[in-house]
């Protein structure tokens, strides 16, 4: 025992010896000395995350997930639901990273999510889905230091289309549906990336040609209502205009409805920006805060989403109303 506690003692004194000598100055080892400051959080991605397991078509049970971006920090941060888009037919939440990432870096947990798509499902099973995964970030805020009173709804074209329905149906329980259903399903605010917001006019400011291709069965949004004609009743988006409107955000928009953020690009050749004016002039005739920009060059998706011009207005709109304050000095 003697010899092991002395042999303890000499690897102590080492250790302290080595801890206290002074490492070589950066001029003697010609190594370049960097001082940094942090001005950003470090930020993790907890991928794979299963928020809601459901049905489609060909199998029972499914299980939908969300990858995470976590920034470092103690107090509980407001956390963004990112849904991506995929014209109706796919749900791709890998989309976007620049975009969320630096939406991350500004101090926010971002998470983006899979939805049941077209023609394996048809609405409203989608935006049951986001508001599902809207419930599951609230279920487990502390786990993943989120702040419950704080979440916001972020997409681009159909997702933005379903971030919108989600903002217009704060406090609508009718589409609440599976787990969690303890929690709420509300968000603070919206921000719409070219989405669209009335699908029986999704051909209008296009040519009569393009106009003519959404009035078919086989159009997108005519599958997203009525599923396809081998696997139910199928027809175009203008067979059921009753059913086409329950299926509209603008439908649903009342003066309760959350601050949104819109913004549309004046190139874009497969959602034109008559949908999301639409939907602005709809918010703004309710009262409700909306601000909307056309970002002049900007096609659907693509490099123009990504500056940092664009990433400040997302930003600065995040800080007003989720955080409550201005940052007219964003420099992203």
């Amino acid at each position: 025992m003697k010899i092991k506690k002395a042999l303890f003692l000499s690897l102590l004194m080492v250790g302290i010896l080595a801890v206290a000598t002074p490492l070589t100055s950066a001029a003697d080892n010609k190594a370049k000395m960097l001082e940094v400051s942090i001005k950003e959080p470090s930020v993790n991605l907890v991928s794979d995350v299963v928020y809601s397991q459901q049905p489609i078509y060909g199998y029972s049970n499914v299980p939908l997930e969300m990858d995470i971006l976590q920034p470092e920090g103690k107090k509980p941060l407001p956390a963004v639901v990112f849904v991506p888009g995929g014209g109706f037919m796919s749900a791709n939440n890998d989309k976007s990273v620049q975009q969320r990432m630096s939406i991350s870096e500004a101090g926010y947990v971002v998470a983006s999510i899979e939805y049941r798509v077209t023609p394996q499902s048809t609405f409203p099973s989608p935006l049951e889905d986001v508001k599902a995964a809207i419930r599951y970030l609230r279920a487990n805020a502390e786990k993943f230091n989120i702040d419950p009173e704080n979440i916001v709804v972020m997409g681009s074209s159909a997702g933005g289309y379903l971030a919108a329905f989600a903002g217009t149906t704060n406090g609508l329980a009718e589409f609440d549906k599976g787990e969690n259903l303890d929690q709420s399903s509300d968000v603070k605010a919206v921000i719409d990336l070219y989405g669209l917001s009335d699908l029986t006019r999704v051909g209008y400011g296009f040519s009569e040609e393009v106009q003519d291709l959404h009035k078919s069965p086989s159009a997108p949004e005519g599958m997203w209502v009525n599923g396809p004609s081998v696997m139910s009743p199928g027809g175009s988006i203008f067979d059921n205009l009753e059913k086409a409107a329950k299926a509209n955000p603008i439908t649903y928009i009342t003066k309760d409805a959350p601050p949104f953020l819109i913004l549309h690009g004046d190139k874009d050749a497969l959602v034109s920006p008559n949908q999301t004016e639409i939907l602005h002039e709809n918010l703004i005739n309710k009262g409700v805060d909306s601000t909307y920009y056309v970002v002049k060059g900007a096609g659907h998706g693509g490099t123009h989403w990504v500056q940092p011009k664009v990433t400040k207005i997302l930003i600065n709109f995040l800080d007003k109303h989720v955080k409550g304050k201005e940052n007219k000095n964003n420099k992203r």
